[in-house]
């Protein structure tokens, strides 16, 4: 059996208010008078409230202190080299903060068994993986594996492999760890995808353990998983590697292409489960945007109550990517009645285009 004992959650140090950004990135676009009206309406329509990010260029309104993002449009943006430099330079403190509030003296780190890292927004090898296993001093032979660039369903997919090696190996202690710097790929050139992603993405990190024989007051049986990829839209949400740092594709038409497939992807992953619709006590969408989430509650019929962990998520921390998931599940977590029986049902969704969902249960 394997269960969810904890879940611990870390961010950079800089955040920034969606509003209060406003003028920043008219001024970083040179917008004309038209163009930034625009740009405001859509920041304050975002249902975001606040992020955070390893660069403190945001949190400056003058230019003249920038050392990352090019003070005009015309300027260079960061090479891939300088947006790695920054990932390699700040995911192994930030990693080890959110495993730390993880295993909170639960375990020590010499005790984890497997070692599981996701991320889609840097790689290096020797990678994140041995950094923390050296970091934190664990046994030489821990097993290791990444979960890369498979964006905000990574963590889902880290879920399923620790359940594998739980459900296979005697007294497993499996951590997983995402991290994402998302704005370290930020470009300045102004396009439709490039404004979704400045407005959307954040950075943060969450780690969880996952054991088939540690005992916690609470914890969730990762019970099933079920997936499905929409083919017709995997050129509509794309990630791809290029000289001037990652690019992403975000067509509008994405919240379309869930709402076509979510009501039978639920249909089908909750029968998969031995369940219905109306068993699942707590809904763990991944945020990945306020048309996203309205497109999920409106075609499964979901009240407010339902989407309140996701939309907080959202509103508090934008889009980090994989982590934003395990900030939901936290929430859930956190919250959930100890008298009482649950079943927690969450997706995902990804470059694909991907969807990803696991089903918990509170015995």
């Amino acid at each position: 059996m394997a269960e969810i004992i904890s879940i611990g959650r870390a961010l950079p140090a800089h955040s920034l208010n969606q509003r209060d950004i406003i003028p920043f990135m008219q001024k970083l676009y040179g917008l004309d008078a038209r163009e930034s009206r625009k740009l405001a309406f859509m920041y304050r329509l975002s249902d975001i409230e606040t992020r955070y990010t390893v660069i403190d260029d945001y949190t400056q309104p003058d230019e003249q202190y920038w050392d990352f993002i090019p003070s005009n449009k015309d300027m260079r943006s960061p090479n891939l080299d300088e947006r790695m430099s920054i990932y390699n330079r700040e995911a192994l403190p930030l990693s080890i903060s959110a495993i730390e509030d993880c295993l909170n003296e639960k375990i020590s780190a010499n005790d984890i068994t497997h070692l599981i890292t996701v991320s889609c927004t840097g790689m290096s090898a020797p990678g994140l993986d041995l950094q923390i296993a050296e970091k934190m001093e664990m046994k030489p032979e821990v097993f290791r594996t990444s979960v890369n660039f498979m964006g905000c369903y990574g963590a889902v997919h880290a879920l399923k492999l620790a359940k594998l090696i739980c459900d296979s190996t005697p007294d497993s202690n499996v951590l997983i760890v995402a991290t994402e710097f998302c704005s370290i790929h930020f470009q300045n050139e102004y396009t439709e995808d490039n404004v979704a992603g400045n407005l959307l993405f954040s950075d943060g990190s969450a780690a969880v353990l996952v054991s088939n024989f540690l005992q916690s007051e609470k914890k969730l049986e990762l019970s099933d998983f079920y997936s499905k990829i929409a083919f017709q839209g995997k050129k509509d949400m794309a990630w791809e590697l290029s000289h001037r740092g990652f690019l992403i594709t975000l067509s509008s038409y994405i919240p379309e292409l869930i709402e076509q497939d979510i009501a039978k992807l639920v249909e089908e992953a909750t029968q998969h489960s031995g369940l219905s619709l109306n068993d699942i006590s707590y809904w763990c969408i991944h945020p990945g945007g306020k048309k996203i989430l309205q497109a999920v509650q409106t075609k499964l019929g979901l009240g407010d109550d339902d989407m309140r962990f996701s939309r907080n998520i959202l509103s508090h921390y934008g889009n980090m990517s994989s982590p934003t998931v395990l900030f939901v599940l936290k929430e859930i977590l956190d919250n959930i009645d100890k008298e009482q029986p649950a079943n927690v049902f969450g997706a995902a969704f990804g470059p694909g285009l991907t969807m990803e969902t696991f089903l918990c249960k509170k015995r």
